[in-house]
């Protein structure tokens, strides 16, 4: 084997990288093990000791050390499904985006072409913007959009003599400035959040935001975060030099707090002011400086600072220790992440409020100064207006951009408002010259610059050392405050921590017990040869994991399927690789000369199945979201991972064993002869075929007439729960529970209740108020399944345990909520996904194998697996113990069967090519029977392996992914079947009739 060494050391490489990355897991968790110990069952204590872990060194490498913050962002990333957490669409509608840019314009026309706009997207999902220009255009004919738009916001932007091109594309830039302000709002309120690994990504093409929240506990919470209007605000601020001596006075007040309370950290209870006065009486007023210097040969590290300075342990203060002078700054001082709720409730006191000026208020900046984010400045505001409302606010900021300043290589901020602002902003720099001012958004400062002189007109530059990335993001912040719309729920998805830890045993279960029984199934039908397959197939589930977190991808449950899924195909290169050497050695060569051949001869077949089934879960991968998506990568991963093992592995460990002098056998006396002599004329059984295709095809046309198919909330939308119980109940209670708020009898009301897992689960969709995406509507819906089902509890649930599931583990313990837009591109995205794969992998089989002929059979047989498939969902839905609704994971499954089944048909197809290339004397008929039958081993076997590992999963996976399951194995059967009965018949007939008719 040439360059044996070279793939030897890409081996090694790769397995220290994925060791590597893969290290990180186990240090994360190590570290979480110990914060579980020390908070034993504490959630507030483990969350403490996490947080002051953050900016320690956890993995040291020696050149290279990690925090536990950096570990963390490094470690295998779990899904919803797996950890509990949120999944959350956003839409920034562009209609109200429109609508505010126009300044509320009352024009009939205006208003009319708004409403005509709403209804072509509904209808068609067209773009907003190009509808409402014709709709305008088609009422007002020759009329001008610069007349609308004219506003004082767009007047540097759109004149009267704007055409209505530049009006569309400033309109579109507007627009996507909106869209990307909400996506920074949002950015920086989901870091605030305090939820590990995060995701938030923008839906491109579309006003839409995905927000990925594992582990939060409080979707109430997180709603109202989400889709908060953002608040930015102008304060003129206190300086440092002003509020320290207070602060050393709320020091000592604390100290002789927690001496007469033996108190670390008090609550917020009342006191008198009279018994304040007499602390600060009998206290030393002497600065914290001077009392560690008046105490000769006392070393501050000897000090019990907690004990001695508890306010101050936790508020670093900004002194300067070697001058003894105060830093002239809006900063009063720098605490730890997780010392920042402690001084939170220190300054929450009334008794500490007493001691500071009442019109004082502190924020955090929005971001930590150090490189490991872990240390936080906080800033003294002050609200000394009369109404308690800014001076300024971000209304009247019209725009701002980061530019370079003229002197130097920093960055600054441009910013320009109206007229109302300019005259805010001109008072408000007069009042603070030699101070500083506040940019606040969302109760959070974001900078502090110094006021120089006043500045009047409305135009003015921040600046403050700025990177041009930073200054970007300040520009972003500034323009913010003028969002026109808020961002709006559209879908969401909530599952429970306990279903996540369900979900990730199930899988966990489903996965060992695949993966052995895939060992298994080799072993025992290739021998020795098995068991290199098998080490080839554990190198592949390493390597897979590591790739996967080197990439950052997201493991969720389908992605688990994808992963096992991927090992029974990881086989099918393997098997094609053994069934070839083994024909090679029945035609008298030898062992070693079998196995070059043998690989060399089967390599053509293996690229060509595995491309295609690439192409499907690139297409899956481009046309999903979510749960599609982890399973596209997975899937996409694996295929690439098995190829290089299945090859390059096997056929090293192959040449080692050579090389010793080991025997290497592929079968034994049971499989030996396996299929080995079959002559089945498989074309004259073709008619048969064709009549059992159509009576499967003609059963599903009727079923989806008849019955039509049971459409999950992600095709037809609403509102679907998984709800816990603590006893067992039947379906039929449940129903009878739901009579008395939902009406069966009124579509929009309508209802299914179905067992989902155990006997004290049921899965719950409702059609109410489906359209409403609101919270109001949400909140309502929850309202009303607790009024029905909380009379089937044991116990007195209350509503919050209900909806949470925070402090009880029973209750809604999944939700998901689908808006009827978001169905509606799921529907057009699943089905230009379906018919795109068909296309691509048709055009591949047509430019590999030479003749459109072959392409056909392979698409028509795709589609007959496809269709039958579905229409098996439709005969059998609600027959069934288990779901069996149409959603994106059925589309997924209909993707993976496409795949599935090419590889299959590709490989006859790829034997059928090289037989009319050995044999071109003997007719196309024998050609293609001698090919079939000489792959029938190899096809028996691989539908074999994959059937044991996916009855693994269904029996052993849980239950929100046995309908996904049940689909695929279906398909598997379906697929394998048309690989020789449809797929080369029809191949067959068409080049017959082709010659034939020359």
């Amino acid at each position: 084997m040439q360059s044996k060494g070279a793939l030897k050391f890409l081996v090694i490489v790769l397995a220290i990288a994925c060791a590597y990355q893969l290290s990180f897991t186990f240090v994360t968790r190590n570290v979480e093990r110990k914060a579980a110990k020390y908070a034993d069952g504490d959630p507030v204590k483990e969350q403490s000791y996490l947080d002051s872990m953050k900016s320690q060194t956890v993995y040291n490498l020696g050149l290279v050390k990690f925090t536990y913050k950096e570990a963390k962002e490094k470690e295998i990333n779990l899904g919803l499904d797996l950890k509990g957490g949120m999944n959350v669409m956003l839409e920034i509608s562009v209609e109200d985006v429109v609508r505010a840019l126009s300044n509320y314009n009352t024009d009939p026309a205006f208003n009319q072409a708004l409403a005509r706009a709403r209804e072509a997207q509904n209808r068609n999902s067209r773009d907003f913007i190009t509808a409402f220009r014709e709709a305008y255009e088609d009422i007002v004919p020759g009329g001008r959009l610069s007349f609308i738009f004219n506003t004082p916001d767009l007047r540097d932007q759109v004149t009267p003599e704007s055409t209505n091109d530049h009006v569309v594309s400033v309109l579109r830039s507007q627009t996507e400035s909106a869209i990307e302000n909400s996506y920074n709002v949002l950015s920086n309120r989901i870091d605030r959040f305090g939820v590990t690994q995060p995701n938030i990504q923008r839906l491109e093409g579309s006003g839409r935001i995905l927000v990925e929240l594992p582990g939060v506990k409080e979707p109430e919470r997180v709603r109202k975060l989400l889709q908060g209007t953002a608040s930015l605000e102008f304060w003129s601020t206190y300086n440092n030099t002003e509020i320290y001596p207070l602060f050393e006075q709320v020091n000592n007040y604390i100290k002789e707090y927690q001496s007469a309370s033996n108190a670390s950290l008090p609550q917020a209870t009342e006191e008198t002011e009279e018994t304040i006065a007499e602390v600060i009486e009998e206290s030393d007023s002497t600065s914290l400086l001077s009392e560690l210097e008046a105490t000769p040969g006392v070393d501050l590290s000897d000090v019990d600072m907690e004990k001695e300075f508890p306010f101050f342990s936790k508020l670093s203060p900004m002194v300067d220790f070697q001058t003894g002078g105060y830093y002239s700054t809006p900063v009063v001082g720098r605490a730890m992440s997780y010392d920042t709720a402690a001084v939170n409730n220190y300054l929450a006191m009334p008794q500490v409020r007493a001691l500071l000026p009442r019109d004082i208020d502190f924020m955090w900046g929005v971001k930590g100064i150090d490189a490991a984010e872990s240390i936080f400045e906080l800033y003294a505001i002050k609200k000394n207006t009369r109404d308690g409302r800014p001076p300024v606010d971000g209304g009247v900021v019209v725009n701002a951009r980061p530019e370079y300043s003229q002197y130097g290589s920093a960055a600054q901020v441009s910013m320009s408002m109206d007229a109302t602002g300019a005259r805010q902003w001109a008072r408000l720099t007069a009042d603070n010259v030699g101070n500083f001012i506040a940019i606040c958004l969302d109760g959070y400062v974001y900078s502090a610059p110094g006021v120089s002189n006043e500045i009047t007109g409305g135009q003015s530059s921040i600046t403050g050392s700025f990177t041009y990335a930073e200054a970007t993001d300040l520009a972003n912040v500034l323009k913010s405050g003028k969002l026109p719309a808020p961002a709006r729920i559209i879908q969401d998805t909530v599952v429970g921590p306990t279903l996540g830890q369900e979900s990730i045993n199930a899988g966990m279960s489903s996965f060992i017990i695949a993966f052995v029984l895939g060992l298994l199934y080799m072993i025992f039908f290739y021998n020795r040869a098995g068991w290199v397959s098998s080490v080839a197939l554990i190198a592949n589930i390493f390597f897979l994991f590591g790739v996967l977190v080197s990439f950052g991808a997201v493991l969720t449950l389908p992605g688990i399927a994808g992963i096992v899924l991927t090992m029974g195909m990881a086989v099918d290169a393997n098997v094609i690789i053994y069934e070839r050497i083994k024909e090679e050695l029945k035609a008298g060569k030898g062992l070693g000369l079998s196995i070059t051949d043998g690989f060399k001869n089967a390599y053509s077949a293996i690229i060509d199945g595995n491309v295609t089934t690439l192409i499907t879960g690139i297409v899956l991968f481009i046309f999903g979201t979510g749960p599609v998506q982890g399973f596209a990568t997975t899937l996409i991963i694996g295929i690439i991972t098995s190829l290089f093992t299945s090859i390059f592995i096997t056929r090293i460990i192959f040449v080692s064993m050579l090389e010793k002098g080991k025997d290497i056998t592929f079968s034994n006396k049971f499989t030996r002869n396996f299929l080995a002599n079959t002559h089945i004329d498989f074309i004259n059984l073709r008619k048969i075929s064709y009549i059992v295709a159509g009576i499967l095809i003609l059963i599903s046309i009727t079923s989806l007439f008849v019955r039509g198919l049971n459409y999950g909330v992600d095709f037809s939308g609403g509102r679907a729960y998984v709800v816990r119980f603590d006893q067992n109940v039947t379906a039929n209670q449940v129903r009878d529970a739901l009579s008395d708020v939902f009406s069966s009898d009124d579509a929009s009301e309508s209802y299914e209740v179905k067992q989902y897992g155990t006997e004290n689960q049921m899965r719950i969709i409702t059609q109410y108020k489906y359209d409403d995406t609101s919270e109001d509507a949400t909140a309502e819906v929850e309202g009303l399944l607790y009024k029905a089902l909380a009379p089937l509890y044991s116990y007195a649930i209350t509503e919050e345990a209900f909806i949470t599931t925070q402090t009880d583990i029973n209750g809604i313990i999944s939700a998901d909520k689908v808006g009827p837009s978001v169905a509606k591109d799921i529907k057009v995205n699943s089905l230009i996904a379906v018919l795109f794969s068909l296309i691509a992998i048709g055009i591949y089989i047509v430019i590999r194998f030479g003749r459109w002929q072959w392409g056909v059979g392979g698409v028509v047989s795709l589609g007959h697996d496809a269709f039958v498939t579905i229409g098996m969902f439709s005969l059998l839905y609600g027959f069934m113990p288990f779901t069996m609704e149409v959603d994106q994971s059925f589309i997924a499954a209909i993707l993976t069967i496409i795949g599935y089944s090419i590889n299959d048909k590709v490989v006859i197809f790829d034997r059928i090519r090289e037989y009319r290339k050995l044999y071109p004397k003997r007719g196309l008929k024998e050609n293609i029977n001698l090919a079939v039958n000489s792959t029938l081993s190899r096809t028996v076997n691989t539908s074999g392996t994959t059937l044991v590992v996916l009855l693994a999963i269904f029996l052993f996976g849980g239950e929100v992914i046995r309908g996904f399951i049940f689909a695929l194995m279906f398909g598997v059967i379906i697929g394998t079947l048309s690989s020789i009965f449809i797929a080369t018949p029809i191949s067959y007939d068409l080049i017959t009739k082709k010659n034939d008719s020359k």
